[in-house]
């Protein structure tokens, strides 16, 4: 098959991992305790007939397989119901706070990215040298440590303490500067930056420690390899070996992390989120759980299951730009 052919195939794959996502998630929510109309209702003089009302305005009186059908049909037709909470349409509300979840969780990567390669490269080169000792330290430490007691750990130490960086919010960078009062767009990079740099190493933590312990015994296995060997052999100097021969090769699984721990990203935005008191999807979710608000959950659920899926697929299609080996089923 070639590349459109197996997209196409991913993506039909995909179709019942999604219906899978929204049907389990559908059920736990309308099983959690406690009743979504009175929530909403709350310090107001309520009776049953204004409830019964309510339940019909939202189809909170049909039964419960019908409710997901009807709903199902809805999200088919771009309609993803309105809040009971907010009395906005669910699509709308997701559209306000996507951007910011997005720019944390890509700055969060392009962080990990940045760091762990370079010196997982480094530590492998300096295998059981003190470099080498220090990165598996650092690596250590950042798979084992929560994100959000980073986040709070760096709110204390560069806000708090040195009062060098803000500790709440974010300044996005499609708005226009004089929403924020900035006198230029320089300014308003540099603000952009200020307000992003402690959520985005928060995040990005356990992501560089993790691709960090990867990227070494990846480039170790390389540098042992035999047409390493061979290179040296003819004079290749190291520093060509390590760039076009190792690094390469070593590539592959990174890709493979990069795509499924996109999940732990997400899930980690939402209590760096609530930590930064940024106001995006991952605090709305929560927000919903709270409030009961079943067609805000299904429609997060939705668009975050199809956020991983999707990251899922374009590290598979990715493959073959980094292994020519991949062939996506032809036969040989």
């Amino acid at each position: 098959m070639r590349l459109l052919r197996y997209t196409l195939y991913r993506l039909l794959q995909a179709i019942p991992v999604l219906i899978g996502v929204t049907l389990i998630t559908f059920v736990l929510a309308n099983l959690a305790p406690g009743d979504p109309v009175r929530f909403m209702l709350h310090g107001q003089e309520v009776d049953e007939e204004l409830i019964r009302t309510v339940e019909r305005r939202y189809g909170l009186d049909r039964p419960l397989h019908e409710r997901y059908l009807v709903y199902m049909g809805g999200v088919l037709q771009g309609d993803f119901g309105h809040s009971i909470h907010r009395n906005r349409p669910v699509l709308d509300l997701m559209l306000a706070r996507i951007g910011p979840t997005l720019l944390l969780v890509v700055s969060a990567y392009a962080f990990a990215l940045a760091t762990a390669i370079p010196l997982g490269i480094l530590a492998a080169k300096r295998r059981n040298q003190p470099e080498d000792h220090v990165s598996r330290i650092v690596a250590l430490v950042g798979v084992s440590t929560p994100s959000f007691w980073i986040g709070i750990m760096l709110i204390l130490l560069f806000a708090v303490t040195l009062g060098w960086l803000p500790s709440s919010g974010l300044v996005y960078p499609w708005w226009p500067p004089e929403t924020y009062g900035h006198s230029g767009y320089g300014e308003h990079a540099l603000e952009t930056v200020r307000h992003l740099l402690l959520p985005m190493i928060a995040l990005g933590t356990l992501q560089m420690a993790t691709l960090m312990r990867v990227e070494r015994t990846q480039m170790i296995n390389s540098l042992q390899g035999e047409y390493v060997k061979l290179a040296r052999a003819y004079g290749v100097p190291e520093r060509t070996i390590l760039r076009k021969h190792a690094f390469r090769a070593a590539q592959l699984p990174i890709i493979t992390i990069v795509g499924l721990n996109l999940s732990t990203a997400l899930g980690g935005a939402v209590l760096i989120e609530y930590v930064f008191n940024i106001n995006g999807m991952g605090r709305l979710f929560l927000e919903a759980i709270q409030q009961l608000d079943y067609q805000l959950i299904m429609g997060i659920t939705i668009v975050i299951g199809t956020m991983f899926v999707v990251g899922v697929i374009i590290t598979d299609i990715s493959y073959a730009y980094i292994d020519p080996r991949v062939t996506y089923g032809e036969e040989e």
